[in-house]
């Protein structure tokens, strides 16, 4: 399993530790950042765009869908889990396309499931695995699918940009699809 970077995001200061302490046990996960204040957790997940974001969704004067939503505007795509002790706010959190929602106190058999159900998605896309697409076409899609930048992949597979612009035109038309977030729809 590759890293997974993660962010926490709770008001609560001792379950953003609890929460902390409980990733500690998963040597694949890293934690970029806790955050206690939903606006510089934005500011923060903007910035560093981690893999998962943990978030609680009670938080004073930005919620969790409020931040989710706040991300989301600004065209950065996370996974995101929800941890809260309130479990009245699952059918929410499905419609805002939450990946899970966990229940505190967390249950570190939960949290191994949840982790172990996001790696399995992350590395199993069967429309990019049983394509018509090269080898390194199949890496550039498997990382555009994890909502990485043409940048970014450059750097990842040691590529100019130009050249991950190039094979992403070539995905999207081999796929038959018009943009990214098509392909990435249909490989959820």
């Amino acid at each position: 399993m590759e890293k997974i970077t993660a962010i926490l995001v709770d008001d609560e200061k001792q379950a953003l530790n609890r929460m902390g302490n409980l990733l500690k046990l998963f040597e694949e996960v890293q934690v970029l950042h806790k955050e206690s204040e939903p606006e510089s957790a934005i500011d923060k997940i903007v910035k560093t765009k981690p893999d998962i974001v943990f978030v609680d969704v009670e938080m004073p004067r930005i919620g969790g869908f409020g931040l989710v939503k706040a991300v989301r505007q600004k065209f950065v795509f996370p996974t995101f889990i929800f941890v809260t002790a309130y479990n009245q706010y699952a059918i929410k959190a499905i419609k805002a396309e939450a990946f899970d929602y966990i229940l505190k106190p967390i249950d570190i058999d939960d949290l191994r499931e949840c982790l172990e159900r996001y790696d399995h998605k992350c590395n199993h896309f069967p429309h990019i695995e049983n394509s018509c697409l090269s080898e390194r076409e199949k890496e550039v899609a498997r990382l555009l699918c994890k909502g990485k930048t043409s940048k970014e992949i450059a750097e990842a597979l040691f590529i100019s940009k130009h050249t991950v612009d190039t094979h992403r035109r070539s995905i999207l038309e081999k796929l038959g699809v018009k943009t990214t977030a098509e392909l990435m729809a249909i490989n959820r």
